[in-house]
């Protein structure tokens, strides 16, 4: 009777330690604030207008490969575009209140280190991204007009293509405050000129949670 007690308290034992280990895959949702702006540039020369504020909300798989690192493909749909006060006509400065806003389902996929902290972890990661613009409209004042997509010249490109840099702190309940930057490497406006170049680029906040 001893050694059947003893056997099951260490298969007790055994099963706990199985399921404490972290999971190999995980599935998580985040959401939050986005801060986007578009930068315009052409021979040496780059201007960017006010950034907009606008939210995203997405989901993420966590693909545990060692005790550090973890892949992080996700799906995500956030507004970006930009925004400006006033507009430039024959060189006289008017109150404009113009926005560009598209609306874009983005997926990334980063690599992640974590570090852990005892009452939680520390993580960093970067990585590329794809996204497809689903709509678009520019708007000067109470006017508003939905955005050409195509390729002829001077309408925008469905596709765009980047560079993503987050870092943030995560709880052992599954709680996470993140911050991320994402860098618009492709141009998203036809352009005749090869040296006209128009890109994205967003500072995004937001709370996340893995099951």
């Amino acid at each position: 009777m001893k050694k059947i007690l003893l056997l099951l308290t260490l298969a007790a034992g055994f099963a706990t330690a199985v399921n404490a280990q972290d999971k190999p895959i995980s599935f998580g949702v985040k959401a939050g604030v986005a801060f986007p702006n578009l930068t315009f540039s052409a021979g040496g020369t780059s201007i960017s207008l006010d950034s907009k504020t606008t939210f995203y909300v997405g989901g993420i798989a966590d693909i545990k490969v060692s005790d550090i690192f973890s892949f992080q493909p996700g799906l995500t749909f956030m507004s970006k575009g930009t925004k400006s006060g006033e507009i430039l006509f024959d060189g006289v400065s008017a109150d404009a209140n113009a926005s560009i806003n598209i609306s874009y389902l983005e997926l990334p996929v980063n690599l992640v280190a974590n570090f852990d902290t005892g009452s939680g972890k520390f993580f960093v990661g970067a990585g590329p991204y794809a996204a497809y613009a689903l709509s678009g409209n520019g708007k000067v004042g109470d006017v508003k007009e939905d955005m050409p997509f195509g390729s002829n010249d001077g309408e925008f490109k469905r596709m765009d293509f980047g560079l993503n840099f987050l870092a943030g702190y995560g709880l052992t309940n599954g709680l996470n405050l993140h911050a991320g930057y994402g860098l618009g490497l492709g141009k998203i406006l036809n352009e005749n000129s090869a040296n006209l170049a128009t890109k994205n680029k967003v500072f995004s906040v937001g709370l996340g949670f893995n099951f």
